[in-house]
């Protein structure tokens, strides 16, 4: 039993090596205002409790004096439940070894702060200049839930979710070193159940749970049969030393 929770620690500890997380509780809802320039079709990928997982590519640099945590991707967290614990997590290859830092911010922080707003804007604005043409055509507003016209305002309970990727490896190759290809990631929104046990690993506790019961049936039915073993012979060596006198 100890070899399975010393063998189930050492998968844990393997595979953090390539996720990393931030954990918050949603904030109050807020309401967002009908038409704001600031806010209007910034064109972030969106995540929320019904749509939790997206997989994509991140650019990564190396770090600098000015992007001392690499280059910032941003993301918005939408239709959250106020005062729920949630983590999200961002997972990636092995073979595109990478800092991450995961930070939220809430609408007002955004407000207030110029530096931030700033960042937000220009990358929503190289996201809008890569899209489709399609795409970039019919953009839907923040915080807009479905069912609800975009030109009515909503409360919703809202996050903004800032990644940034440091390149963290070296390359005798200069091309790599000069061009950091972009890191192939899943970021997911995880909400905990009870504020406690994220959701997404309720299967993976059930299973060891499983395990672990079925390891205990294992090691007594070992521990009978190896007591019922050496009783037995030790019930004919008493025998033997009967019949020898």
């Amino acid at each position: 039993m100890l070899l399975l929770y010393i063998y189930i620690a050492y998968l844990l500890s393997v595979a953090s090596a390539n996720v990393e997380k931030t954990i918050f509780i949603a904030p109050s809802a807020v309401t967002l205002p009908a038409k704001d320039p600031a806010f209007d079709d910034l064109g972030l990928e969106r995540l929320s409790p019904s749509n939790g997982m997206l997989r994509t590519h991140l650019n990564a640099s190396f770090p600098t004096d000015s992007e001392n945590q690499g280059t910032d991707s941003w993301y918005f967290l939408e239709n959250l439940n106020p005062g729920q614990r949630y983590e999200v997590r961002i997972c990636w290859l092995a073979t595109q070894p990478t800092a991450f830092t995961l930070s939220t911010y809430t609408l007002p922080e955004i407000l207030e702060d110029r530096a931030l707003l700033s960042a937000i804007s220009l990358y929503s604005s190289s996201q809008l200049a890569t899209s489709p043409p399609q795409a970039a055509t019919t953009p839907r507003r923040l915080g807009g839930r479905s069912g609800v016209a975009d030109s009515e305002p909503g409360a919703d309970s809202v996050l903004f979710l800032r990644i940034s990727a440091a390149a963290d490896y070296f390359s005798l190759e200069q091309s790599l070193m000069e061009d950091v290809p972009p890191v192939l990631a899943d970021v997911i929104l995880d909400p905990f159940l009870g504020n406690v046990f994220p959701k997404s690993l309720v299967p993976t506790a059930c299973w060891i749970s499983v395990v672990a019961c079925l390891a205990i049936v294992v090691a007594r039915w070992i521990s009978r049969e190896f007591t019922r073993v050496v009783n037995s012979t030790d019930i004919r060596d008493h025998q033997d030393v009967k019949k020898g006198q």
